[in-house]
């Protein structure tokens, strides 16, 4: 293969500067989930919304300082999943190895989806599947070509959608500043205690998490992006730290903002209603501009998605024997694993096919079974972290700069807010059908890997009697 390198020397290039980590950091925790799933979370919790953004904040901002200290304590690795591997052993890894790798194909499945949605605002007679084809082949041709294209494409996306947020909070201040008539009475501070903070009771309350839970899905991609940083004991500590911040801006500023302009009572659980606010309130030009960023959120959410199923799939197969493995862990001459993103939209292009057949469904269902693996995933870090941190102790060595705060108090308060969130999904039907399906998908991956091992030994068995009766 004339454009590729052999399987037996591949390393990515390291053209992601500081500035391209820390928006993809940013454009990891702001997408479809809160520009188009906040509109659900409202309409279950109400005015409590804000506090479930909140909590989920934390623990993400704990769980990213636990895989911050994983990554900075040895740099030769590709993606987190080594350390998985090292401190789990190896089939934890192979399973959530696939498992990340099919989180972010139905991730890249919901926001091909939203950005049909969106695209129906200024053609209602589009067909979803359409925007979604064309968006998957423009995004594809992005990240074939070198990563530098990928971090570029990603840091204009992600500034449009600071700048956009910004300018709603500066718009809503404004507008409850002059008490801004709306359809539904005025623009106010007030506007949050209709019906109370808590308004649909605890339960309402707890069942949002699902989807907050989701509008943070893609947090960990800085650690995808660890072995293509030019310097990441400066730039990954940075961009961590710095998520705090972000959420109380952008999650919780926006969301106050939002239910301060509109009542929440009135806000659509299946339509983004950053751009429903605007629009029912009269200020059509605004809609329309709000409208354009979420559609370029959902267009940087599936371009991460795309970086990651890439960068993912590769990880998973370069030390492969299997032609498959081969053809799938080899990099162009760009040291960009154009095989793997290419297998990876063919799968994600399935959705483009649901979408034409249950073009209302597609959003809720792979929102879910995202949620439901994330689970898994980010639980799997946090303990490889306290495995990580136990073997420090053990060999008494020293821990890094970098380390986790209130050890391993933290951890545990991660993995029983995790916990929480599982028992959650028990309780609605269709999140329910996506943790079924999700357990269902975990087990299989685990048997399919004891049974490929047992075939290996005995292959090797075989192999070593035919030896021996040969001598």
């Amino acid at each position: 293969m004339k454009n590729t390198q052999s399987n037996t020397d591949q390393s990515f290039s390291r053209e992601l500067k500081s500035r391209h980590v820390q928006l993809i950091a940013l454009g990891g925790t702001i997408g479809t989930g809160l520009f188009l799933g906040s509109g659900q979370g409202i309409h279950l919790a109400g005015s409590s919304i804000v506090l479930a953004y909140l909590i989920t904040g934390i623990m993400c901002f704990l769980l990213m300082r636990a895989l911050g200290e994983l990554l900075l304590s040895d740099l030769n690795v590709h993606s987190y999943i080594d350390f998985i591997q090292r401190y789990l052993g190896d089939n934890t890894s192979f399973v959530a190895g696939w498992t990340y790798w099919i989180c972010w194909v139905t991730i890249a499945m919901a926001e091909i989806t939203a950005a049909g949605q969106y695209m129906q605002f200024w053609f209602p007679g589009l067909p979803q599947w359409v925007t979604g084809l064309f968006l998957l082949g423009i995004l594809l041709l992005l990240n074939s070509v070198t990563v530098k294209a990928f971090g570029e494409t990603e840091f204009w996306f992600a500034i449009i959608k600071i700048v956009a947020i910004v300018a709603l909070i500066i718009a809503g201040i404004y507008m409850v500043a002059v008490r801004f008539a709306t359809p539904v009475g005025h623009a106010s501070v007030a506007n949050l205690a209709q019906g109370g903070f808590f308004a649909n009771g605890w339960k309402g309350f707890f069942l949002s998490f699902q989807m907050v839970l989701f509008s943070f899905v893609g947090i960990e991609m800085v650690g995808m992006t660890a072995s293509e940083t030019a310097n990441p004991k400066k730039i990954i500590p940075k961009a961590i730290n710095e998520i705090p911040m972000r959420i109380i801006l952008f999650y919780v500023g926006s969301l106050l903002a939002l239910m301060c302009i509109y009542p929440w009572q009135s806000i659509s659980a299946t339509s983004s209603p950053f751009v429903q606010v605007f629009k029912n309130a009269g200020i059509q030009a605004a809609a329309s501009v709000i409208n354009f960023v979420v559609l370029t959120a959902a267009a940087s959410a599936c371009n991460s998605s795309l970086f990651t199923t890439g960068r993912m799939l590769f990880s998973l197969t370069y030390r492969g024997k299997s032609r498959f493995a081969k053809h799938m862990g080899t990099l162009s001459k760009a040291q960009v694993p154009v095989h793997a993103l290419r297998f990876s939209t063919v799968i994600i292009a399935i959705s483009v096919f649901l979408n034409l057949i249950v073009p209302g469904h597609v959003f809720a269902f792979v929102a879910s079974v995202a949620t439901t693996c994330f689970l898994f995933i980010w639980g799997a870090i946090v303990v490889a972290h306290i495995k990580y941190r136990r073997q420090l102790q053990q060999n008494h060595e020293p821990t890094h700069g970098f380390k986790m705060p209130l050890f391993p108090f933290s951890d545990y308060l991660i993995l029983i807010f995790l916990g929480m969130v599982g028992v959650v999904l028990l309780f609605r039907t269709d999140t329910l059908i996506a943790l079924i399906g999700s357990v269902i998908w975990l087990v299989a991956l685990s048997l399919g890997k004891k049974l490929r091992d047992r075939e290996k030994v005995g292959s090797l068995a075989d192999s070593s009697d035919d030896s021996e009766q040969l001598k």
